[in-house]
């Protein structure tokens, strides 16, 4: 037995429009065509789908229980050729990202929440793990694009300077400094900085030994193997402070206050891109790449 798409379509029309005639109508077809395809699916099936009059076609109880699985065929059928155009378009998959900030407020957060909105049939895989496990992941296929801070011509991957966030100090509430606004550089010499001993732990390293660093004299750090949310936990507790950006603003920890570090030229930013590798052929990583070019044109200092 054989039955194709066509045959199930134009007898769906017939039932719904009670009429050969109008149904090949809306069809955009010649009434014979529909005449003679739902009769030879009817020869097919051996059965007889609709009694026919002068007043046009109404279903037998055989064609009511065929035509009920017919829309279900067709609509399964037309579902799974839309999902692999979207697929084929990007619209439609996975996309694995790889980041190790904050997801609680920023940039990122907000272009997640965009993409998901833009392309609801995308399946978003996160991972978050070091700049070096990300780098690889991609190296290898297992990921589609990482987004972390840094330059972004570093590295062997296709890169895309995004935005620049601020550098905000995470201190104990009970703190003196605590009380200001704003915190300048030179007041936080002498104190103890905590990092993790994994991204974005260098990164706050580095901006310390940068900021804070004179001949002779470095900033006091202490390093933890742990979360950065445990880091931020540990100052709650008065075990030192840290430093963040505002990705980390939507999450709250008992105990911490954030504040933005300034010097006499003003605050410090950090700058994030996206890498990824220009053998991925996944169709979805078109879409986001664009999305990230829309959305940041160019890595810009805020007014």
């Amino acid at each position: 037995m054989s039955v194709d798409i066509r045959q199930l379509r134009y007898t769906i029309a017939a039932a719904d429009y009670r009429s050969l005639r109008r149904a090949a109508e809306a069809l955009r077809l010649k009434e014979s065509t529909l005449s003679r395809c739902v009769r030879d699916l009817e020869a097919e099936l051996n059965v007889v789908l609709f009694e026919r009059s002068r007043a046009g076609v109404r279903a037998t109880v055989a064609g009511a229980a065929f035509i009920a699985g017919a829309r279900r065929v067709v609509q399964e059928v037309e579902g799974i050729v839309s999902t692999a155009k979207a697929a084929g378009r990007g619209e439609a998959g996975r996309l694995r990202l790889g980041f190790y900030n904050s997801l609680s407020a920023g940039n990122l957060r907000a272009t997640l929440f965009d993409y998901a909105q833009r392309f609801p049939m995308v399946e978003i895989r996160a991972v978050e793990a070091t700049r070096e496990r990300l780098f690889d992941d991609l190296a290898i296929g297992v990921l589609d694009v990482a987004i972390v801070t840094g330059d972004p011509t570093a590295g062997k991957n296709q890169a895309l300077a995004l935005w620049s966030e601020r550098v905000l100090v995470a201190l104990p509430e009970d703190h003196p400094l605590a009380s200001q606004e704003v915190v300048n550089w030179a007041d936080l010499k002498g104190e103890t900085f905590l990092t993790g001993e994994h991204d974005p732990g260098p990164d706050v390293h580095d901006l310390l030994i940068a900021y804070l660093a004179t001949p002779g004299d470095r900033p006091k750090v202490v390093k933890h193997n742990v979360s950065q949310a445990n880091i931020k936990a540990l100052v709650g507790l008065g075990y030192g402070m840290t430093l963040v950006s505002d990705a980390c603003l939507g999450a709250h920890y008992a105990g911490v206050v954030y504040r933005e570090a300034r010097d006499s030229k003003g605050g410090c930013r950090i700058g994030y891109a996206a890498h990824w590798s220009g053998d991925n052929a996944n169709p979805a990583l078109t879409p986001f790449l664009k999305l990230l070019r829309e959305r940041y044109p160019a890595l810009r200092d805020p007014d």
